[in-house]
């Protein structure tokens, strides 16, 4: 499924995690190795850039990151980047240069590309933003199906088997989500995607489109 593969999503050069891709077709693949990723990657950032603050936790001495947020590793918050008031991040996180991590955002499992923005209500888990993606106010990944089963990503003609019981949403470079959505396990939205307000997503999303229900998904102009 072409539209999936992490070349036609992501920009690598957009986030301090490309070598975590080096070997994967699909990012959902990447996901069982955050943690180990970050562990390593860790230890060898400049410490005049970067400072290690609690267990496993390295942040950018350039980051903004309020004094309430909290902040469980293995995590690496990037250059520039914004974590504010309440965010809880629950470990193995990365949160790319220039990103915002908003009040009351929960992430756990991800990867954010740079300048990502999750800034309001959001919960993103077992997924990975590329380079510029939005979440708007109150959107959300669901990452377990309700039957508990693995998750399978469902294109139109084409079905691949993850072997994951935890997948949220794999989006694209530039991917605008409107507020109040949710992204159903499994969910993944090609380069430039756009969602409308209060949608609910399965499958698969073709870059350049626009979803404003399950049978309104259109070509942008």
């Amino acid at each position: 499924m072409k539209e999936c593969q992490i070349s036609e999503l992501y920009d690598l050069s957009q986030t301090i995690a490309a070598d975590i891709f080096a070997d994967d077709e699909y990012p959902w693949q990447v996901l069982p190795k955050i943690s180990e990723f970050i562990l390593k990657l860790g230890e060898t950032l400049p410490k005049d850039r970067y400072q290690k603050q609690g267990e496993n936790v390295w942040i950018a001495r350039s980051a903004k990151v309020a004094a309430t947020a909290s902040i469980t590793g293995p995590c690496i918050i990037d250059e520039d980047a914004e974590v504010r008031h309440c965010a809880f991040i629950r470990g193995n996180a990365i949160v790319g240069k220039g990103a915002v991590v908003g009040n009351s955002t929960e992430l756990k499992n991800v990867i954010l590309f740079n300048k990502v923005q999750v800034p309001h209500y959001n919960y993103v888990g077992d997924s990975i933003l590329g380079y510029k993606a939005h979440m708007g106010a109150g959107s959300i990944t669901s990452n377990v199906k309700s039957d508990k089963t693995l998750v399978v990503i469902k294109g139109a003609d084409e079905q691949i088997p993850t072997g994951l019981k935890k997948v949220g949403a794999m989006l694209g470079d530039e991917v605008e989500v409107g507020c109040n959505s949710v992204l159903n396990p499994g969910t993944v939205i090609g380069r430039r995607g756009q969602v409308y307000p209060t949608s609910c997503v399965r499958g698969v999303i073709p870059a350049d489109h626009i979803f404003k229900d399950k049978e309104h998904i259109i070509a942008r102009k």
